[in-house]
């Protein structure tokens, strides 16, 4: 067990002085910013959620006051200890001047390309090689893989409770489109494609037109997006008298192939921006 995870126990049995709550705070943030501990981690192929990190960053919220953080001329006020993170050469990260914001205790790797403006928060684990683009969201407590393309305007949902809750997973090189959004626990695996404007949740039903089956969650097991898969947002008719008779449908997304040599040049990644 963690020893972090030791002292918040410890914490939740007794009430910490203001001194030890804010040095947890401190550790636990800097631990997450190193990406010494993660709110979700695959061990023996199984994505496990980590209670006790949600837990801990919940705990900084209560136990932690607002304070002023103006500066530039506009005004910021937030609780302490959740600043925006500070980079520097040698962190190998590439954050393009424009507005982007990247909360304290999120954990951006080597090789990461944040495109202005972007907002990464808190909990979230970015991996090697991904692009963040313009206008894009990493939600609380997101797991983000290797080389992962974020496009501009989508979303990538956060949760912090309930604590057991499974946060969205992109697992490496996943292609997310242009206003796409990920949201409730939905896991994407590895070199899937989203086209642009897909929206996933954990209501929303998959449809595998090269398998012919219906893909969704069941009970506590997230919405899964098979490996490889390429979707787009397409739609089913709804059947009743009134839908009938108006013509109505909702989206819903389609897996239309599975990816392959030519989707592979399509979501080729340009290197030299880099």
């Amino acid at each position: 067990m963690h020893e972090l995870n030791n002292r918040l126990k410890s914490y939740q049995e007794s009430t910490p002085s203001a001194e030890e709550a804010a040095r947890y705070g401190t550790d636990l943030l800097d631990s997450l910013n190193k990406g010494e501990v993660r709110c979700a981690e695959k061990i023996d192929g199984k994505w496990i959620v980590n209670e006790w990190v949600k837990e801990g960053i919940l705990f900084i919220f209560r136990n932690s006051s607002i304070t002023d953080m103006s500066g530039g001329g506009f005004s910021f006020l937030d609780k302490e200890p959740l600043t925006t993170r500070s980079f520097s050469k040698e962190d190998g990260v590439r954050l393009v001047p424009g507005g982007s914001s990247i909360r304290n205790g999120s954990y951006i790797a080597p090789g990461v390309i944040c495109m202005p403006p972007m907002y990464i928060n808190i909990g979230a684990y970015i991996d090697e090689g991904t692009m963040v683009d313009s206008h894009a969201l990493v939600g609380t407590c997101a797991q983000v893989g290797k080389r992962v393309h974020i496009s501009a305007a989508s979303q990538i949902g956060g949760v912090l409770e309930p604590a057991g809750a499974l946060p969205v997973i992109v697992e490496d090189d996943v292609m997310i489109g242009g206003n796409c959004g990920v949201y409730e626990g939905v896991r994407v695996g590895r070199r899937a494609v989203l086209g642009t404007g897909t929206i996933l949740n954990a209501s929303t039903k998959v449809y595998d037109i090269v398998n012919s089956k219906i893909i969704k969650s069941e009970g506590s097991k997230p919405l899964v997006i098979p490996e490889n898969a390429v979707l787009v947002p397409g739609s089913r008719r709804i059947h009743s008298d009134f839908a009938d008779q108006y013509g109505i449908s909702v989206q819903t997304p389609l897996i239309i192939k599975y990816r392959d040599e030519n989707t592979d040049a399509k979501t080729a990644l340009e290197t030299d921006l880099r």
